[in-house]
């Protein structure tokens, strides 16, 4: 069987030999055994389901956060002829049709989605009539509360497993602590001795931690950059600054470009294409760049601002010297961008008022047991960002609160592309009369129209299902055109659970906890750049890796080099007077439109200029003072909000 995976890795993919840990994990996979797969990143980690997928006999499904990660690796699928497709936002109808096709006809291998696309009815349908062999998850560490990155829709995946009676399952992460792994193959009943972890030490590359006021950044990034002969990435924390630098340098004669998420996504694409074909020398970019970014010979990474976590500061150095040859990883570290990480966290936490708004609204919309969801106009009302959202949702469901029942559009139209009399000709017996009725009971407007599917089960006892399930076959057979928005989810309540008095306090406990604990992380990646003892040590350590020398001698802290960490400089408060004013004039701004009480929580966020739904909607950007205090710390602008008292 040796010979065999390695002919097999010859032929199909042109390689000689597996890396480290990836024929561990095959072997395991076709033996039956479900794994979980932890390689730093540019390690091959994707090799492990490609190869496996081709041994299998039907489908592997593959979930992935990020379209750009899908995009990569269905490109190199291709290049090896390896019959994969996604399905996703950026494909027009008739491509998702052609798409299901070729699953259903078996002449796709493997398909990749991301995991919300498990909220749409029509892939669910879909996906559960099709018979798969594996199911992988990549950035797993996506489903632990414990990691750096946790998704809430990710918690569901062992439920969809279990629906869709999928038999084998591939864990896939570069980062993962002791606590995330075990929590990781806990959920999906990986044995410990099939989770495979390949040494996390990279001896080339070169860590060096430079404390620098903001005045001196530009000036040490283009001495940096310069001395470089080779392409390499600059991660920053907000989109401006990404332009800003990237500004800096062109006009410094560096061939240099901004990218983040704030661009279409064609710029996007055409960024990515120039830096991978040495079109361009440097990135400047938010986290949104680099997922799934295979280019062998970056040779340097600069963190211009600190990073959000230790976990996030190992993926991106990660990207440098995976060609195996020295790569320079360089943070330009002060305190001053301390706060501008810390608000991402504060600004996800509900207020209790936010969270009694939900309960609430459970409470008061709810029939017959069931309460419909959907999520942009309740995260609006609520004040409740939509991924806290997505996560309080989550709880209330760990909590035995809520379970999902489906999910569906609550609008659906369709038009004809052929003759109705034509379609109609095409079925007999109880298909043609089922099929009639859908069309006698569509409330049309010129040529759209929307099936009524109450009148339809009143008059033909029919389910939502069976009526969405013929709809679907008639786009795959071409004979109509369907269109679905706003996406509505369904769950059943139990009302004992939701009637519980402190059903409030502990979820927004839930909450506090978890922005302690972020903030924790930020205080251990402070910690970690002031470190008096290897980085390179110290960072396979955190990663749970005891293989890495105790000296690497490639680093700051070996070459006697410990950094201190300073704010550049002295933050100036404004007068109270002007606090207390600013203050009123949002209490007045709001008075007559918010539903919700102003909190402590409102003003600190509006001073410290964190962005909030009840904010978003009222224009509240746009008042003066917002931001004023933007230099602090959540915590510091808190007590002066308090010594105000404003809410007196």
């Amino acid at each position: 069987m040796v010979a065999d995976l390695h002919s097999s890795l010859q032929r199909q993919f042109g390689f000689d030999k597996f890396r480290t840990g990836q024929e561990q994990t095959v072997r395991q996979l076709l033996d039956g055994n479900s794994s979980l797969a932890i390689f730093p990143t540019g390690s091959g980690k994707s090799l492990c389901y490609q190869f496996t997928a081709l041994h299998l006999p039907h489908l592997t499904l593959v979930v992935s956060p990020l379209l750009a990660l899908m995009k990569d690796q269905l490109e190199f699928l291709a290049s090896k002829g390896i019959p994969a497709a996604s399905l996703d936002s950026t494909l027009t109808a008739e491509q998702s049709q052609q798409v299901i096709a070729d699953v259903r006809s078996g002449t796709t291998k493997i398909l990749m989605v991301s995991v919300e696309r498990f909220k749409n009815e029509r892939f669910r349908q879909f996906i559960g009539s099709v018979p798969l062999s594996m199911l992988v998850v990549d950035e797993a560490h996506c489903i632990s509360e414990w990691g750096h990155n946790f998704r809430p829709d990710y918690l569901k995946l062992p439920t969809y497993r279990e629906e869709l009676s999928i038999p084998l399952v591939l864990l896939l992460t570069a980062t993962a602590t002791r606590k995330v792994k075990k929590d990781m193959a806990q959920k999906f009943s990986i044995a410990p001795d099939h989770v495979v972890q390949t040494g996390f030490y990279r001896p080339n590359l070169d860590l060096k931690v430079a404390p620098v006021t903001d005045a001196m950044k530009n000036a040490q990034l283009l001495h940096s950059v310069q001395k470089q002969s080779g392409s390499g990435i600059v991660y920053v924390t907000l989109q401006n600054t990404a332009e800003q630098v990237a500004g800096f340098l062109s006009q410094n004669g560096v061939s240099a470009v901004a990218y983040h998420a704030g661009f279409e996504n064609e710029k996007r694409q055409q960024i990515q294409s120039d830096f991978m074909a040495g079109q361009v020398q440097v990135v400047v970019a938010t986290i949104a760049f680099g997922m799934g970014i295979d280019k062998s010979d970056i040779r340097f990474v600069v963190h211009y601002d600190l990073p959000k976590s230790i976990e996030n500061y190992s993926q991106e150095i990660g990207r440098a010297g995976r060609d195996g040859l020295p790569s320079y990883c360089m943070t330009l570290a002060n305190l001053d961008g301390i706060n501008t990480v810390e608000n991402f966290v504060y600004g996800d936490t509900p207020e209790l008022s936010g969270i009694e708004f939900v309960l609430n609204n459970i409470r008061e919309e709810s029939q017959n047991g069931q309460w419909e969801l959907q999520l942009v106009g309740l995260s609006n009302a609520s004040n409740v960002r939509q991924l806290p959202m997505k996560t309080l949702l989550v709880q209330l469901e760990l909590m035995g609160v809520l379970e999902p029942m489906f999910s569906y559009f609550a609008e659906f139209k369709y038009k004809f592309l052929r003759p109705k009399e034509d379609v109609l000709a095409m079925f007999q017996g109880e298909r043609q009369t089922f099929l009639a009725s859908i069309f006698e009971h569509t409330r049309f407007k010129k040529i759209w129209g929307e099936p009524d599917f109450n009148s339809l089960f009143q008059h033909y006892s029919c389910e939502r299902s069976r009526v969405v399930t013929a709809l679907e076959y008639l786009q795959e057979k071409q004979l109509i055109e369907l269109e679905t928005k706003r996406m509505t989810e369904v769950f059943s309540i139990n009302q004992t659970a939701l009637s519980r008095t402190e059903l409030a306090q502990e979820l927004h406990q839930y909450f506090v906890d978890k922005e302690e604990k972020e903030v924790k992380r930020i205080a251990s990646l402070v910690r970690f750049f002031e470190l008096d003892r290897c980085l390179s040590r110290n960072l396979s350590l955190y990663f749970d890796d005891n293989q890495s020398p105790e000296q690497c001698g490639h680093c700051s802290v070996c070459r006697g080099k410990v950094a201190k960490l300073e704010y550049s400089i002295e933050s100036h408060w404004p007068e109270d007077t002007q606090l207390t004013s600013v203050l009123n004039g949002l209490s007045n701004h709001l008075s007559s439109n918010v539903r919700l009480p102003l909190t402590i929580d409102t003003y600190c966020r509006f001073l410290a200029g964190i962005s909030i739904p009840m904010f978003s909607r009222n224009k509240v950007r746009q008042l003066p003072g917002f931001a004023c205090c933007e230099q602090f710390r959540y915590q510091q602008i808190k007590e002066k909000v308090i010594e105000l008292r404003v809410l007196d």
